[in-house]
């Protein structure tokens, strides 16, 4: 089976006012989305970005064969949500955008109340591929990307630049523990006996402090001497499949010219010991991507997405 997860990028049905102007544009999006999920032949893909729950529909039936959908009942102020296609039918067994007790809400931004839930919603599902039990969530972390008042995307100055970076951080971090509470509980403690991935757009890169909390217990990482070595931390560890991932793929974006890994799959030890793949793009060619700069706006009517898929394949 090929786990997988991609940001598909503002897909929204054209006529709002964050989608595609045009219905041209539209359909020319959606069938450049539905090449590459063909040519990626996912079991399970964690999707983001999905601005219109209809718009999802309208990719899956571009696909060949029967898809399974499951959507976040929790989106941001734009609408848009984390989900699952999946080519066998899906249990939801979470759905949240609560920060864990005890901690408090964070400031959002200058003069508003502080934000006290996530973003946008984390989904959590089971299914049975083959015989195999599998618990995923999905997630889409708050963008690196800022907005300023008033829906500015370039600062008045420096502090403001510097405020507006540190609000962001506060609330990435924020909906990483509370992500992390959510894998809690999928694990149960148990990571050696259950296949659990936690995956998604993570909006930072694999030594980011923000990701690094959803690892749990340090010290058996890929490529460290204590990852032969097994411990008591397994059973709540996640382990982040980049550094399987050739050197050569190692991105999923690319920002202002500079390639970037901020999509991320994370796995139980279980579930790791059963990865024979990753990569991104898919796994027969790359897929080519644009740089992107500070304002989204800019590419309402592009085709495709600004994001690879990142995906991993697993073998029992």
């Amino acid at each position: 089976m090929l786990l997988g997860t991609w940001n598909l990028e503002n897909l929204y049905r054209p006529g709002g006012g964050f989608g595609p102007r045009t219905e041209a544009a539209y359909e020319a999006k959606l069938d450049a989305l539905a090449a590459v999920v063909a040519e990626l032949d996912p079991t399970l893909l964690g999707v983001q970005e999905v601005g219109d729950p209809e718009a999802l529909e309208d990719l899956a039936a571009r696909l060949d064969g029967d898809w399974h959908i499951a959507l976040s009942g929790h989106p941001d102020s734009r609408g848009i949500r984390v989900g699952f296609l999946s080519r066998t039918a899906l249990r939801t067994v979470t759905d949240t955008d609560r920060l864990p007790e005890p901690m408090r809400p964070v400031q959002g931004d200058d003069d508003g109340e502080p934000v006290s839930r996530t973003g946008r919603g984390f989904l959590a599902v089971d299914t049975t591929v083959r015989g195999m039990r599998l618990t995923a969530a999905v997630c889409h972390l708050k963008s690196k990307l800022l907005t300023y008042p008033g829906g500015r995307f370039q600062p008045r100055d420096e502090g403001e630049r510097a405020r507006f970076g540190a609000y962001a951080l506060y609330r990435r971090a924020a909906e990483a523990a509370a992500l992390r509470t959510v894998a809690d509980g999928l694990l149960d403690g148990a990571g050696r006996e259950r296949n659990v991935a936690v995956l998604g757009d993570l909006n930072d890169g694999v030594a980011a402090a923000t990701t690094q909390i959803l690892q749990g217990p340090p010290g058996s990482e890929i490529g460290t001497p204590g990852f032969e070595r097994p411990d008591k931390g397994d059973a709540a560890r996640l382990w982040n499949i980049a550094p399987l991932i050739p050197e050569g793929q190692r991105f999923s974006r690319v920002h202002s010219g500079r390639p970037e890994l901020i999509d991320h799959i994370l796995v139980s030890r279980l579930l790791l010991d059963q990865v024979s793949a990753a990569g991104t793009g898919t796994p027969v060619q790359d897929v080519a991507l644009p740089s992107i700069d500070d304002d989204p706006v800019q590419r309402r009517d592009a085709a495709g997405s600004d994001h690879a898929p990142v995906w991993a394949r697993i073998e029992p």
